[in-house]
């Protein structure tokens, strides 16, 4: 596996993660883990945090 393969694989990943959650968070899908409710606002977090993964994989990708 390349880099540049690598970098793509991973991007694609973080982006379908950062969707899935826009995704929870449009129908209010409640989410529970070992009784405890997550909230909303962790989502938005994820987002972020995986949309802006994805963000510098896909640029790692171009510049290789």
């Amino acid at each position: 596996m390349t880099i540049r393969s690598f970098c793509t694989l991973a991007a694609t990943i973080f982006a379908l993660i950062a969707l899935l959650q826009l995704i929870r968070i449009a129908m209010g899908w409640h989410v529970t883990l070992n009784g405890v409710d997550v909230p909303i606002w962790a989502s938005w977090i994820a987002v972020i945090v995986a949309g802006a993964l994805s963000f510098v994989g896909f640029r790692a990708t171009m510049r290789s």
